[in-house]
């Protein structure tokens, strides 16, 4: 993700540290590098052909889903390493302002040296997963699975070897020996303790995969190292399950097929920031409705929704539309504030609307369909717009519109020839995928050839020069997903065989009130949580508890994946933890104190339209 005024700024927030320019990438990473760019145009080119032999030869390639899921795992796990290389991983930076200079230095050294020890151990239980994966062979490349096992220990030793010498060249030594002085004492003091941790039970929960993982994200520790952080010290310490098996949980929840469109949907954000077709979208909009009372913000709006429906990705959207928008929206006398405000909650808002990487992990988390939660996603963000556009209108009531005038009909026409490819992309999308006529990652990768050609036709194209360092920031962005999809799977294992599901069902069952205390506590939790963490981790985490739970009340799943992901994105937005609102500051450029007391009004828009949502299941449901 870049920022528009500077494509090489680190995106370093107060509330999240996120995709940055690399920092000191290690020059004999650049052959990695290479090769999981290979391995994602090779995905791609097999699941472009899997389209051309079913669809259009009605000959399917047996061998191309095993095929894609090959290069999938391995650019994945290449991928996560190249985000170690280029400092990308995900991680919360809220608290750490709170600590003195020093105290943040030693806190980022034990950070570093807590996540060499996790990956040291884990190496070797790699190995092995790759090893027991070598009896079994695939049914019809004819390969032994350790073919493809073997992505895990190849990432996870590389990611070791850098987080070591991450650790050895910040050359504090007193920070470096304290750090390994204090997780040794740790580990003594766990391990002795484990026969009183064993009378424990499901308190060890809160400890494990409460107390510690929140502790490491408040230190800035990844969040996705935060995750397996708990998981292991929970199955060491507290538990009977060997660690062997989190290698198998996290192989699971990194390398499910239908996530094989994250990467390749990420790909089609970088294809739409180079080539500039969503700034095609945003003049067209702004020539329809610029002249009107709050047709700015409108702009702002209907910009969000239908630049989301090509990228995907919140941050891609705001950094397209901002620099777009902003400056007119000054000029006319719009505060900032009001409109980095406008922004965030726009961002909220548009995030349902396909192609929604966060609909794809939930449907790939809860076994939901792809193509019904494209089409309510539709519908919901529709509901979300209005409430916000009726809120900008009302505020908008004494907006001076002297001086604006009302594009001409030439211009109109003009604006719309130049964007109607790109308006036709985000359609294209739902329609493919709802209509059934292809899977979401077949879509996916059709999309992102439309975009190419579209873009070298008729917006300029990409220069040759960026293709390779696109394909790589898509790789390290994906890496960094998907191993925090892969270390929530595992965490989240660890969670149901403890017994806390079963334990959580019963307390949910025995809620008065049915559906709609069940419904109400789940907006509350994933409002929170959307504070806390980003969305990804929060849906694979909690989607396979929370779904069985919902469906024993008769919560239909398409309503119910509405209302929480509209409430996880609405805390995403909400000041002072959400990660997503100083996301939306730092692409404004404007003092996150400054905003605050701006949000909140759009903030409770989007909650009586989260209220609408919930109370009227026909909204989520009516179209599928």
């Amino acid at each position: 993700m870049e920022l528009a005024d500077d494509p090489d700024a680190e995106l370093a927030l107060g509330g999240i540290e996120t995709l940055a320019a690399p920092k000191k990438a290690e020059p004999w990473m650049r052959p990695v590098e290479l090769l999981a760019a290979a391995l994602l145009a090779a995905m791609m080119a097999i699941v472009l052909a899997n389209v051309v032999f079913r669809y259009v030869l009605h000959s399917p390639l047996v061998w191309g889903d095993e095929a894609a899921s090959l290069s999938f795992i391995w650019m994945a796990m290449l991928g996560a390493a190249i985000a170690v290389d280029r400092h990308e991983h995900l991680r919360l930076t809220i608290a750490l302002p709170l600590f003195p200079p020093r105290m943040q230095d030693v806190l980022d050294v034990f950070g570093r040296v807590a996540v060499a020890v996790l990956l040291l151990r884990l190496l070797p239980e790699a190995v092995s997963y790759a090893y027991e994966e070598s009896f079994i062979t695939s049914p019809a490349l004819g390969l032994p699975m350790s073919v493809r096992a073997a992505a895990l220990p190849a990432g996870i030793g590389l990611m070791t070897l850098l987080m070591v010498l991450s650790v050895i060249r910040t050359r504090d030594w007193r920070a470096i020996a304290g750090s390994v002085a204090v997780i040794a004492a740790l580990v003594a003091a766990l391990w002795l303790a484990r026969p009183a941790l064993a009378g424990l039970g499901n308190w060890n929960l809160p400890i494990f995969l409460g107390l510690i993982v929140a502790g490491l994200l408040v230190i800035g520790v990844p969040i996705a190292f935060c995750f397996a952080l708990g998981t292991l010290a929970y199955l060491t310490f507290a538990s009977h399950s060997p660690v062997f098996v989190m290698m198998g949980r996290m192989d699971e929840g990194m390398s499910s097929l239908i996530l094989l469109s994250v990467p390749v949907f990420v790909l089609l954000g970088c294809i739409l920031d180079e080539t500039g077709m969503g700034r095609a979208i945003v003049n067209f909009l702004a020539s329809l409705l610029g002249h009107v009372k709050a047709g700015m913000s409108y702009v702002l709006l209907g910009s969000m929704f239908l630049v989301s429906g090509i990228s995907g990705s919140k941050v891609s959207d705001m950094a397209t539309v901002a620099p777009a928008l902003f400056p007119e929206m000054r000029r006319r006398g719009h505060s900032p504030a009001e409109m980095t405000a406008l922004l965030a909650t726009g961002a909220a808002m548009a995030d349902t609307v396909p192609p929604s990487i966060v609909l794809i992990v939930l449907g790939s988390a809860a076994g939901v369909s792809i193509a019904g939660l494209f089409t309510a996603g539709f519908v919901i963000a529709m509901v979300l717009l209005v409430v916000l556009a009726v809120l900008a209108r009302w505020k908008a009531r004494g907006e001076d519109m002297a001086g604006v005038r009302r594009a001409g009909l030439g211009v109109i026409g003009r604006t719309a020839l130049v964007a109607a490819p790109a308006l036709a992309l985000p359609f294209m999308i739902r329609g493919m995928v709802g209509g059934g006529v292809a899977t979401a990652t077949e879509v996916s990768a059709i999309a992102v050839v439309y975009a190419f050609l579209i873009g070298a036709v008729l917006y300029g194209g990409i220069p040759a020069r960026r293709i390779v360092p696109m394909l790589v920031e898509t790789v390290a962005m994906s890496g960094a997903i998907l191993l925090i999809l892969g270390c929530a799977s595992a965490m989240s294992w660890a969670l149901t065989q403890s017994g806390f599901a079963r334990d959580l069902t019963a307390v949910m069952a025995g809620l008065p009130g049915g559906p709609a205390i069940f419904l109400t506590a789940s907006v509350l939790l994933f409002l929170l949580l959307g504070c806390v963490l980003e969305g990804l981790p929060a849906i694979v985490l909690l989607a396979p508890i929370m779904f069985p739970l919902a469906r024993t009340l008769g919560i239909n799943d398409i309503h119910y994946s509405m209302v929480i992901v509209t409430a996880m994105n609405i805390g995403l937005m909400a000041p002072p933890i959400g990660i997503g609102f100083y996301i939306a500051c730092k692409i404004a450029g404007i003092s996150p104190d400054a905003v605050m007391g701006r949000i909140w009004p759009y903030l409770v828009a989007l909650l009586v339209g989260l209220a609408v949502i919930a109370a009227v299941p026909a909204i989520s449901t009516a179209f599928i």
